[in-house]
């Protein structure tokens, strides 16, 4: 399992080298920034898993950094305060930042909030990902019915969007005409199953003949396949 990467941005250097030591010891990858200024251009590297940001820093502020750091990314951030100042924390909170500590805390609370922070962010991040299917230039966005070749955009309508997601689903797997007779248009369909035939000619005029590349197969006598 890759280590997770914790961004501290703490001016207080005893607090930093202590959050240092125990992050460590628990397993993760720990990098730190003594003021705002660097805390913002280290948190926006792709591989920072998560922020620890106190609110009172030299050069930017804790909350002007995490004001920031929302315009462009969604890394989670746990805000600490020396002050148990209710506006600092509902501040922090409305302008991104996930949770909050009130410094002095105690380290294994830290811990646990980190625990389900970078749990909840891998959720997220599987939900997002089952929701984008991919086949070379090809994309699909299950959300917003969205379909893209080499990021152009691709109109289909709704039976060919819910033909293309099934043949994707089940890419390099030869479907016959029933089976995908059922999924798609449902057990209740009586209609013939030509029907399949003429929406895989629509998806070839809109990909494969616009594109010049070859993704959806006929496996003659049987059905079709779409190679990834």
């Amino acid at each position: 399992m890759d280590k997770k990467k914790i961004l501290i941005v703490e001016d207080e250097h005893k607090i930093a080298r202590f959050l240092e030591l125990e992050l460590k010891y628990e397993g993760y990858e720990v990098e730190i920034a003594n003021n705002g200024r660097d805390g913002l251009e280290k948190g926006k590297e792709p591989d920072v898993d998560l922020i620890i940001l106190d609110l009172m820093l030299p050069g930017l502020s804790g909350i002007e950094v995490c004001r920031r750091l929302r315009q462009t990314s969604e890394v989670p951030v746990i805000m600490l305060t020396a002050k148990d100042d209710i506006s600092d924390k509902v501040t922090g909170l409305d302008i991104g930042a996930d949770d909050y500590m009130t410094k002095p805390f105690a380290v294994e609370e830290l811990l646990a909030r980190i625990r389900v922070l970078l749990k909840r962010k891998n959720i997220n991040k599987e939900k997002e990902e089952a929701n984008i299917l991919e086949i070379g230039s090809l994309k699909l966005c299950k959300n917003n019915y969205k379909v893209e070749y080499d990021n152009e955009n691709i109109e289909l309508t709704k039976k060919e969007f819910e033909l293309l997601e099934f043949m994707m689903i089940n890419k390099n797997i030869v479907l016959t005409r029933e089976k995908i007779l059922d999924k798609v248009w449902g057990y209740d369909y009586f209609g013939d199953t030509n029907i399949i035939d003429v929406y895989i000619r629509y998806l070839r005029s809109k990909i494969d003949q616009k594109y010049n590349v070859n993704l959806i197969e006929t496996v003659r006598g049987v059905g079709y396949i779409i190679r990834g």
